[in-house]
């Protein structure tokens, strides 16, 4: 078989992600359980080693664009087609998912590759709906539903949906390219501070060690596609690291090998379950884990669907849309961040109310509470 240049990225794809599955696993790296910590027990540090990856991506890109001719403006983050209410809905949604599958698309790889069982079977169910979403049965939804939301941007003069984009318009004014850059390294400088300003985390070297390597992981996924695999004559998609419709193009790639093609995102799927993997052999903490019950299956069954019809609504997961499309400032990314987090949070504080043996209305009114999204219920006057 001749190696053309769609396997030479391929490979690199894999190497790195290889790379970003083993450092997910020594370190922990998950954005569910980094929001667990911080609402359960007032630990940022896991949180902030995510804002460290997103920092070092987004300062990343902006040397990248300094240094090289790659065009950001290629990918899928910074179309002048708006999706604001697929980022929000499929945000929510695969806040809620990843919060009931026990983590991310992303988390999802590693455990499997430690061993996980029942992350196997949401990586199933995962890629099955997101594969329904994108071609399937569920498209008709996306297409004829959340889609004919989309904003045309261009329409309002504008050249993609960057915040230098949406601030310059609102400005009345055209966004320059010194802007743009000036713009993101202003917040990839105040992520990096707010990261930093705690004592606490700069005293550990695990998850700071996990933000650099991960937010490098994800320039390096920018400059294998933009950079290195440019070629005029075989064209290939700038794009760097997410997991959700890869992980539908993987499943579609196993069943019909023989008529396929490997990419990037392929390649990355495969090469975080063999970081994790290696990693888990290495240290000994390979472990095969079932289900502890129905309820446990059926939850982990409906998380894998919400992350897939979500991720795929939102462009996107916790690493699609929360590092690698962050790291472009997208408007879009934006979005879909803080309706992750929202998804995520609401999912566990209503857990936690029904451990009190409530309703599920009232458990939802509580966590709505308590993230302060309603006022909280008066207590009785005392007689």
């Amino acid at each position: 078989m001749e190696f053309t240049n769609v396997h030479h990225v391929a490979l690199w794809g894999f190497i790195v992600a290889a790379v970003f599955g083993a450092v997910a696993n020594r370190t922990r790296f998950c954005t569910m359980g980094a929001i667990s910590d911080w609402l359960h027990m007032g630990d940022t540090a896991r949180l902030r080693a995510w804002f460290l990856a997103i920092g070092v991506a987004i300062l990343g890109v902006q040397a990248l664009q300094w240094l090289t001719p790659i065009d950001m403006r290629q990918s899928i983050y910074l179309t002048t087609n708006f999706g604001w209410l697929g980022h929000l809905l499929g945000g929510l949604l695969f806040g809620i998912g990843m919060t009931l599958g026990s983590g991310c698309g992303q988390r999802t790889l590693v455990r499997v590759g430690g061993g996980n069982l029942k992350s196997l079977v949401v990586l199933l169910v995962l890629a099955v709906t997101a594969y329904m979403t994108l071609r399937g049965l569920l498209a008709l939804v996306r297409v004829h539903t959340i889609e004919r939301t989309n904003i045309d941007l261009a329409a309002y003069g504008m050249a993609d949906q960057s915040l230098a984009s949406f601030l310059a318009k609102l400005a009345g004014s055209t966004p320059s390219a010194a802007f743009a850059s000036g713009l993101a390294v202003v917040v990839g400088i105040g992520l990096l501070a707010f990261v930093f300003s705690s004592a606490s985390f700069r005293r550990r070297v695990d998850q700071i060690a996990s933000g650099l390597v991960i937010g490098l992981c994800i320039v390096a996924g920018w400059y294998i596609t933009g950079v290195y695999g440019f070629d005029e004559f075989e064209p290939l998609r700038v794009e760097s690291y997410t997991f959700v419709a890869p992980v539908a193009d993987n499943l579609q790639y196993l069943m019909t090998f023989t008529g396929s093609t490997i990419s990037f995102g392929i390649a990355a799927v495969f090469g975080m379950i063999f970081g994790s993997f290696v990693y888990a052999i290495a240290s000994g903490s390979f472990r095969l884990e079932g289900f502890a019950s129905t309820g446990d299956l059926l939850a982990h069954l409906a998380g894998g669907a919400l992350m897939g019809f979500g991720g795929v609504l939102a462009l996107g997961c916790t690493v699609g849309q929360g590092i690698s499309g962050m790291s472009t400032l997208a408007a879009g990314s934006v979005l879909t961040l803080g309706a992750i987090m929202l998804g995520s949070a609401l999912t566990m504080k209503v857990q936690y109310h029904l451990l009190d043996e409530v309703g599920f209305l009232e458990a939802l009114r509580r966590a709505a509470a308590d993230l302060r999204l309603l006022p909280a219920a008066r207590k009785p006057k005392a007689v």
